[in-house]
């Protein structure tokens, strides 16, 4: 397939934002622009000057497109340091460009930058035992990674301590806390503990690996929240012992918010490491079999429907702060290719609700249980390197955000996928964090100490957000959610309504 590519620059909002523009042929699905959102980048946390555990911007953890009132929300995690360091959790209101014919985005501009918190404490990236000295006791310790609006304008956050869902207040404030599964609580026998991965966990959640996803119906009745990866119990290594990673299911848990029970749980099935390893050339660089649940998993699920969903789906490779770190250590390291960057449409259609089914000690599944059925979508590796999908240089490591954006001119969509940065930042074992830095093939790499200045040549890992223009056909049923626009008299509606035709044809492109 022939494919032009070239690069310009623009300044947006001081941010320096460079435009990567894609021409494809049209299959359904193609690959309008990326933005590259430099890694110095800061929030509007009231800061003076750019620090990394204080106002560095944050993202893409999760992406929403408030279509009603063309708002976007990016929410960051919880924060640099990997959960030993405070860091008041946060989510980014901001705009978008997005050209109505050719779906190009540009000027990305924060709005708000809105801090969560509960009885006048914000919540915090640090562990429960660190935050709380016990790491039975979850309190206000946060992971943010899913995010969705409600149709009163209230979020609706899941995070990977606990794993927990909560609704917040548009200001950030917390409203209350939905009822996690018993079975999806990580525990060490009968103890509840937040903190420690196998083997000193024995049932829940994976360390790290709680609702990375989160997504909401459009008829505003459901949430749906993804786990990362398996249960650390739901999966059996090649001795027979308990061990999640050997698995490919992974629950989605549907929650009522009316009354913030959860109402059922489906299975959703990986990708077979047998294929992901196909697609590797050799065999030097295949994932072992303790891989299948732990370095595969997913970052994101967004509503087609109530039924349909998209996710995002992928590996542990790629360009990012885990491999540049590596490479700093040690420039002779060689990378692994990436294998996996994918975004699969489900469906709950005839899929068994398991939230009476314990899958302890076998990675199959009972006779008569059917997973979510599952298509692929749109494959993110092939279409931002189709001569070498494996080239990290080129494919992020972690692409972590996904969201419906606006509807084109043509009737198609733009779909538009983020990346987490990690800030930029690492840390050693005793906790003394460093800034990474790196050109933009990974060929030039160093560690400097935090908020200090890279290297000539060298810059912070930077955000990627792809916007990918998607036809209608292949969206299938999509609903829009019922997301309520702010009052605002009329009067005002119409003078904001005729400014932004003026301003939308000053920009076509």
């Amino acid at each position: 397939m022939a494919r032009f590519r070239y690069w310009l620059s623009i300044l947006a909002c001081s941010l320096g934002l460079s435009v990567t523009v894609y021409t494809t042929s049209a299959y359904g699905i193609s690959l309008s622009n990326s933005l590259t959102i430099p890694g110095r980048s800061t929030d509007l946390y009231p800061f003076a000057g750019n620090s990394a555990n204080q106002n560095r911007l944050g993202f893409f953890s999760d992406l929403y497109y408030d279509r009603v009132n063309n708002i976007y929300y990016a929410l960051s995690d919880r924060g640099p340091g990997g959960g030993v360091i405070p860091y008041e959790t946060r989510v980014q209101k901001f705009t978008l460009d997005v050209n109505p014919i050719t779906g190009k985005i540009r000027k990305f501009r924060i709005l708000e930058t809105i801090v969560f918190k509960k009885d006048g404490q914000t919540f915090n990236g640090l562990n429960p035992e660190l935050l709380n000295g016990d790491k039975a006791v979850l309190g206000q310790s946060f992971d943010p990674e899913g995010f969705a609006v409600a149709p009163n304008g209230n979020f609706y956050v899941s995070d990977e301590y606990g794993p927990s869902v909560y609704e917040f207040s548009p200001n950030g404030s917390f409203v209350r806390a939905f009822v996690i599964p018993d079975n999806i609580i990580p525990k060490a026998g009968s103890t509840l503990n937040y903190v420690d991965g196998r083997p000193t966990i024995t049932s829940g959640r994976q360390d790290n690996r709680g609702f990375e996803g989160l997504t909401i119906s459009p008829d505003g009745k459901k949430l749906f929240a993804m786990l990362q990866a398996p249960l650390v119990n739901e999966g059996v290594d090649n001795n027979g012992k308990n061990d999640g990673r050997y698995s490919r299911n992974l629950r989605l848990v549907e929650f009522d918010i009316a009354t913030g029970e959860s109402t059922a749980q489906y299975i959703y099935q990986l990708e077979s490491l047998t294929d992901i390893n196909d697609r590797i050339p050799g065999t030097d660089d295949d994932f072992g079999k303790s891989a299948q649940g732990r370095n595969i998993g997913i970052s994101a699920i967004t509503a087609l429907n109530d039924q349909e969903f998209l996710v995002l789906e992928r590996d542990n490779r790629g360009f990012g702060v885990d491999v540049l770190n590596d490479l700093a250590d040690d420039p002779t390291d060689i990378p692994n290719p990436v294998a996996s960057k994918r975004i699969y449409k489900i469906s709950l259609v005839g899929a068994t609700n398991v939230s009476g089914i314990n899958l302890t000690g076998t990675n199959a599944l009972p006779d008569g249980v059917n997973p979510v059925s599952k298509t692929l979508f749109l494959d993110i590796a092939q279409a931002l390197s189709p001569e070498n999908p494996g080239d990290w240089t080129k494919i992020p490591e972690k692409m972590e955000g996904l969201t419906i954006g606006p509807r084109l001119r043509n009737g198609s969509y733009a779909l538009l996928v983020g990346t987490d940065n990690d800030y930029s930042v690492t840390q050693n074992d005793d906790d003394v964090q460093f800034d990474v830095c790196s050109n933009q093939d990974g060929t030039s790499v160093s560690k400097v100490p935090i908020d200090s200045y890279c290297p000539r040549g060298q810059r912070l890992v930077p955000g990627f957000l792809y916007s990918f223009r998607v036809n209608a056909a292949e969206l299938g049923n999509f609903e829009q959610a019922e997301t309520k626009p702010p009052s605002t008299p009329t009067v005002g509606l119409v003078v904001l309504g005729l400014a932004g035709f003026w301003l939308k044809r000053r920009h076509v492109e």
